[in-house]
């Protein structure tokens, strides 16, 4: 029998974290969270890792547990996620995961298994010093299929496909090597969209001038030196780093992370679209309340075994 899971995904500031909250009561659940840089400790703001409050009311795991100068990977995350599944089912609970680093869902969800293998950071380096455009060019030649797959200003991506290519196996090859098991699980998976995408960006806008409010200056200032291939991605400081080293206004550092913040927004929506067993939520078009029932309406008839579910294929 396949083990039952919740995943509640969607864009950055889409309301996730609190439909994530207001399904784990509903089903007798526990919160996995399922973004790459909560995964941090000392940044609370930046990632808008759940405050103490939304923790009182559920359960969460993989949050605020490694310290911002270690490294992780999707394969760590996907390996703590399904422990911290099997350790909530052995409870009779419900695994909600919530989040919005689609890569992290869709691995652990479809069961991808990931090679093991050393990073040449040395070749990582120089790739990264490298014209993004340029880059790109390279994994369509040695990788079309990959390239198709990866936007091509997605430095981190085409950087990572270009590192497996080199390394004696292409990521299109990883990726039919890592698909031959059978995904272990039933999968109800929500997806939230926003029909009016300028609300979805009002809400951004909205958030990062709260983040600020909350002392995201301050957090990005203490994280200032942390090695840019950790923490440091996370969106928010490296916008801030160009006030804090004296480059720009600090209202223009705002005004750039607010559009990094919609990109990242726009790059989120394009992955989820992918995702052809997602029931989509439209909280903008049904009203939030509407949507939160609904939702919970289909997990109770999920998790009562009413419906089948949607399974990752």
């Amino acid at each position: 029998m396949k083990k039952k899971i919740i995943v509640v995904a969607g864009p950055t500031a889409s309301g996730k974290t609190a439909l994530g909250i207001k399904i784990a009561l509903a089903v007798n659940g526990e919160i996995i969270s399922a973004d790459s840089m909560q995964v941090y400790k000392n940044m609370p703001v930046a990632t808008a890792a759940p405050t103490s409050e939304e923790k009182a009311q559920a359960k969460h795991h993989l949050v605020e547990f490694l310290e911002p100068q270690e490294r992780f990977s999707v394969a760590a995350w996907c390996s703590l996620a399904r422990q911290k599944i099997d350790e909530i089912i052995s409870q009779g609970k419900i695994p909600v995961i919530v989040g919005g680093t689609g890569l992290f869902i869709d691995s652990l969800v479809d069961n991808i298994i990931f090679s093991e293998g050393q990073t040449d950071f040395e070749l990582r380096n120089r790739l990264m010093n490298r014209d993004c455009d340029d880059l790109y060019n390279e994994l369509a030649q040695v990788d079309p299929q990959s390239a198709k797959e990866i936007h091509k200003n997605n430095k981190k991506r085409v950087v990572r496909a270009l590192e497996l290519y080199y390394s004696g196996v292409s990521k299109t090859q990883q990726n039919i090597d890592s698909r031959r098991e059978e995904s272990p699980y039933e999968v109800l998976y929500f997806v939230i969209e926003y029909e009016n995408r300028n609300i979805l960006y009002d809400r951004i806008n909205s958030r990062v001038d709260k983040m600020m409010e909350q002392g995201l200056l301050d957090e990005a200032r203490r994280n200032l030196n942390i090695s840019a291939e950790t923490a440091a991605q996370a969106i928010g400081h490296k916008e801030l780093a160009a006030y804090l080293n004296g480059d720009c206004p600090l209202e223009e550092a705002v005004e750039n992370l607010k559009r990094k913040t919609r990109n990242y927004a726009k790059r989120q929506i394009t992955w989820f679209k992918r995702r052809k067993d997602a029931v989509i939520l439209r909280p903008d078009a049904d009203g939030i309340d509407n949507t939160v029932k609904k939702a919970v309406a289909c997990c109770e008839d999920f998790t009562n075994g009413k419906n089948e579910g949607k399974q990752s294929e």
